[in-house]
């Protein structure tokens, strides 16, 4: 489950800034390609909230992750939690029917028996591909024990999706009611990234931005999955359900129905959000193999499973591309490191000083064109040049203009700055 991001304090303390040992910066206009480079850089969103953790100052480091969608062999749990739902909603009276008037062939038992089809059996129970054949016996199509839909639809705000969300967050969450106005579950999971095409339902196009697969179960709202679609990815941002439904273990469920979706709509990859090896909770994310984990300073993945598991259970900060580079002198480092972090002062110190894993270095913020870089100024775009005084700016003084854009320019990485215009005075 996905860290939720107190958004509304991050954006009083700060627009862009490092903040203890995350950096933030916030935008209603992001594109989905954009969003894959900050992803695949170490970065999350919450709703209009994008966020950064400096993995080697925290104390429980949140790691990205991601497998390739068409490698995912489920295990005989994850099997069992889909069989079991499809179960349930076709129903025994309708399985035993079903399996008199249309009966399966011997190749085609003996295919099911020694192959699972991960998209057959994501599919199996949904009322659009249920088998309805005339029952000799009412004259009339035999109909499963439950209808069962799952649609793609707009990360829009319905008063069925906040109750359920509600109801979610107080029984399985435990949280007080009162956390969650309207406007803070509108804001933490109704307000991401624009879609295209913005109709899912008449279009083919590969969808692209924020939204909801809703599951719904005899008319009624029963889940909702928030994902974050990308050129070649799909990203679980949240998923809630309703608590009467817990046993039949939605958090598999919905991961195996969105890995087949990152198969069949082409995404390739499937990304799960953070991950936190000490975490006991989020250790099952880990069992979706093959899963890979980004390296925070060469931004490069490794296998979960083997070495890098290893060494996350001896520490909490691991970078494999580091220790293969200096690996007689990882203590040694992370020492310095410490040491240096207890004299820093949050306020004072630049991000350039901070040793942020993979965060651009000075000299090769300094390498591209800030100059040009756009600003939009009460709806006018302007260049960071044509302000007064950039010029001489010093870009190592984490007070002055020049220096919040260089450390933007930093954690975003070269590929957004080129493509992107900063928002400084509202």
């Amino acid at each position: 489950m996905e860290p939720i991001v107190d958004a509304e304090q991050a954006r009083k303390l700060s627009l862009f800034r490092p903040l203890g040992a995350s950096y933030y910066a916030s935008s209603v206009s992001v594109r989905p390609a954009h969003y894959e480079a900050l992803v695949n850089r170490g970065w999350r969103r919450s709703g209009t909230l994008y966020y950064k953790q400096n993995l080697q100052r925290s104390c429980c480091p949140h790691y990205t992750m991601r497998l390739d969608a068409s490698a995912f062999t489920p295990r005989k749990d994850q099997r069992k939690a889909i069989n079991r739902w499809n179960k349930f909603v076709l129903g025994p009276e309708y399985i035993r029917r079903a399996a008199y008037l249309c009966p399966k062939t011997r190749e085609e038992k003996k295919r099911r028996k020694c192959n699972f089809d991960l998209l057959g059996a994501v599919h199996e129970a949904e009322y659009s591909n249920v088998k309805r054949p005339i029952d000799p016996k009412t004259k009339r199509p035999l109909e499963p024990a439950h209808r069962f839909e799952v649609n793609l639809e707009g990360d829009s705000i319905s008063q069925a999706k906040y109750e359920l969300f509600l109801k979610y967050q107080t029984k399985v969450h435990k949280e007080d009611a009162s956390k969650w106005a309207n406007k803070d579950f509108k804001r933490f999971l109704c307000s991401g990234m624009t879609r295209s095409p913005a109709n899912a339902a008449k279009s083919d196009e590969k969808k692209l931005g924020s939204w909801h697969q809703c599951y719904r179960l005899d008319g009624k709202l029963i889940a909702v999955a928030v994902l974050d679609l990308m050129p070649n990815g799909v990203s679980s941002v949240y998923i809630f359900y309703d608590p009467e439904f817990e046993q039949w273990e939605f958090g598999k469920l919905s991961a195996m129905r969105e890995i087949a979706f990152a198969i069949e709509a082409q995404y390739q990859y499937y990304y799960m959000g953070y991950y936190i090896h000490s975490c006991q909770k989020m250790r099952y994310k880990g069992t979706f193999r093959p899963q890979y984990i980004l390296d925070p300073e060469s931004h490069t993945w490794d296998p979960l499973d083997g070495e890098l598991s290893k060494k996350l259970d001896e520490r909490p900060y691991v970078s494999l591309s580091r220790d293969r580079q200096t690996s007689t002198t990882t203590g040694d480092d992370n020492a310095a490191t410490q040491e240096a972090d207890a004299e820093i002062n949050d306020e004072e110190v630049s991000l350039f000083d901070l040793n942020m894993p993979g965060n651009m270095t000075l000299d090769e913020v300094k390498a591209l064109d800030l100059d040009h870089w756009l600003l939009l100024v009460h709806g006018t775009f302007v260049h960071m040049i044509d302000l007064v005084g950039w010029e001489k700016m010093p870009i190592d003084n984490p007070q002055s203009v020049k220096g919040i854009i260089a450390e933007l320019a930093a954690v975003l990485g070269p590929e957004v700055v080129k493509n992107s215009a900063v928002v400084l005075f509202d």
